[in-house]
């Protein structure tokens, strides 16, 4: 580790004086550089000179990034946000050994809000009855058996992060069975623990929540196919996942026309192929925070599902967000300095 460690802070908000000054106190030897940008910026701050480029051991960042000539010394980048999906192809994450980390761990609570919010609002007819409210009409239903709660259904988790594992306790409470299914192999007790960042009390640290285990494109379709009553997908979007969710896919959660809530990434899901399968019956509906094209246009035929629930990309707003955020980039500040493994880092060669 340099002599320094130089931390650059390019971000929408300005990291608060006491989480600085904590940071000092722990590491010593740090220096913390900050250049609120706008969320629309595209180039780099032009009153960053070159020379205290050279100085940057540490940038933390979304979208903004330097070349490796500009900031030789660079060593270790933490993004703002949990996908990284933004930095593939990019030359210095492809090229170079810098360590690339994720925010994994700032969504789970406001994601998983968002998740069971919008499948028991469906569930309980409330955009239905948010529009009798604007006409400002009364309108009882036709049957005390109308809403299906939420005890004894299933919910298959795909993609057994942080957002997943969070799913699966709140799950849990309500009295639901978990299936959970992973890219990669999770046959071991070991294997299915979690691997970053967590707020305390939350999740699930040792998997121990689903009641099966499914993983690799091989039993995609028995996962699939298994009854399920909720799919939540919080897969990252790699090569493996894009478009992963098509037709046939669809034709399986016919079987119990299961309800999709996509949290991911908008391309996980073939559009094209979800509209015929909501025109067929097939899924008894669905919620997108996430769709492909994104920003939905104006006009696009998914607006105009009554069963579907669109939102823009804003389940994990959070008045916590950049706290967890800050917490994560301190806590690999520590462990850089003990010469630990970082938490969140992206493997390079899966692309998450």
């Amino acid at each position: 580790m340099a002599a320094q460690e130089v931390v650059l802070i390019l971000t929408p908000w300005t990291p608060p004086a006491e989480w600085v000054s904590d940071l000092i106190r722990i590491i010593p030897n740090v220096r913390v550089v900050s250049h609120e940008i706008s969320r629309t910026d595209t180039e780099l701050p032009a009153e960053i000179s070159a020379e205290a480029w050279k100085e940057v051991t540490v940038l933390f960042t979304w979208r903004l990034f330097p070349s490796r000539e500009l900031a030789p010394n660079l060593q270790y980048v933490q993004l703002l946000s949990a996908g990284c999906n933004h930095v593939i192809g990019l030359p210095l994450f492809e090229d170079t050994d810098i360590a690339f980390c994720t925010a994994n761990g700032v969504h789970p609570p406001q994601m998983t809000e968002w998740i069971f919010m919008t499948f028991l609002a469906f569930q309980h007819h409330l955009p239905e009855h948010l529009d009798n409210q604007k006409l400002g009409k009364w309108v009882d239903p036709p049957s005390d058996e109308d809403a299906e709660d939420a005890v004894g259904l299933r919910v298959g988790i795909m993609g057994y992060g942080n957002i997943g594992r969070q799913c699966a306790r709140v799950a849990k409470a309500f009295g639901m069975d978990v299936y959970a299914y992973t890219m990669r192999e999770r046959a071991t007790t070991e294997s299915r623990k979690a691997d970053s960042f967590s707020e305390p009390g939350l999740g699930d640290e040792d998997g121990q929540f689903p009641s099966k285990w499914f993983w690799g494109q091989h039993q995609l379709n028995e996962f699939l196919g298994s009854d399920l009553d909720l799919l939540i997908i919080t897969l990252p979007l790699t090569k493996e996942t894009r478009g992963i969710i098509a037709r046939d896919q669809f034709k399986l959660l016919g079987k119990k026309k299961t309800y999709v809530s996509n949290v991911a990434r908008g391309a996980v899901i073939n559009t094209d192929d979800l509209m015929a399968a909501l025109d067929e019956g097939l899924i008894r509906g669905a919620a997108l925070d996430v769709t492909d094209p994104e920003p939905l246009p104006e006009g696009h035929k998914l607006w105009g599902y009554k069963n579907v629930i669109v939102t823009p990309h804003c389940s994990g707003n959070s008045t916590h967000y950049n706290e967890r955020a800050l917490k994560i980039l301190a806590t690999n500040l520590e462990r850089r300095a003990l010469g630990r493994e970082y938490i969140n880092r992206v493997n390079k060669s899966l692309g998450y």
